[in-house]
């Protein structure tokens, strides 16, 4: 199928020369329009992203789910499709969403997509260890949220869900120190800027929730299927998940501090 869909294609990005080139490439399989909203790069991406043929909007950084809504509102299309810049629409996929709009709209207004992540070694980890996301969707149906550090939205009362059977391959991480540094940036963001749980219930998480974070991921999430690399990413991401508590319980304690001293 050579065809597009009605469909725009957009990204957020921030220095992603390393791996932007081949996003946009798999999103040109199926979208006829692809959005790049860049945040201040200062290597090659807005470069590479015009070269591929990506409309880029420079745009300093408003908040991950506030970005994503300057993407919505400067697209063309009503139907979206949501991607970074290290997600990748393979051509199976792309042949499934072009599937959806062979004979006009598809039924449903959001998608639910897998996502099968793609370790810096070694094959793509199929039928185990991702998540489930919404990427394809209709705006006329739901926006992203207008929040600094949230950007998936809640599925509205009614609205209708399909399901795309082909996932997009997320090359999450180029090695262990990079990943390392994501969970930690992405802890403190949301740490800092997520409604906070009580001190009590953080305290207890902080005691006793890694070996139930690690091991969700590990055991219910199929990552034991990965073997000693999949115990790794499990131990990393659930440490990352605890991290969290921990900033969170520290925001709390420091937001009382001024109250005390008084």
């Amino acid at each position: 199928m050579t065809n597009k869909a009605p469909l725009t294609a957009y990204f957020r990005t921030k220095n992603e020369e390393a791996s932007l080139q081949r996003a946009i490439n798999g999103a040109a399989l199926v979208a006829d329009e692809i959005i790049v909203v860049d945040s201040g790069s200062t290597d090659e991406t807005v470069a590479l992203a015009r070269e591929a043929g990506a409309r880029v909007i420079e745009r300093e950084w408003l908040g991950s789910g506030r970005q994503k809504r300057l993407a919505e509102e400067a697209a063309q299309n009503d139907w979206l499709l949501d991607l970074d810049a290290d997600e990748v629409i393979t051509p199976e996929l792309a042949s499934e969403i072009l599937s959806l709009f062979a004979t006009g709209a598809p039924d449903a207004g959001i998608f639910r997509t897998p996502m099968a992540y793609v370790p810096p070694i070694g094959k793509p980890w199929l039928g185990f260890g991702g998540v489930t996301r919404h990427k394809l969707y209709d705006r006329r149906v739901v926006r992203q949220p207008d929040h600094q550090a949230w950007d998936q939205f809640d599925i509205p009362p009614g609205a209708t869900l399909g399901r795309l059977q082909h996932p997009i391959l997320h090359y999450a991480w180029r090695d262990t120190a990079h990943l390392a540094d994501k969970v930690n940036r992405n802890s403190t963001t949301r740490a800092r800027l997520l409604p906070p749980k009580s001190e009590p219930a953080l305290s207890i998480r902080i005691m006793f929730g890694l070996p139930i974070y690690v091991g969700k991921r590990f055991v219910i999430d199929g990552l034991f299927r990965a073997g000693v690399d999949g115990f790794a990413f499990a131990m990393i991401s659930g440490y990352g998940r605890w991290l969290r508590d921990v900033k969170m319980r520290e925001r709390l304690l420091r937001e009382r501090q001024p109250q005390a001293d008084a």
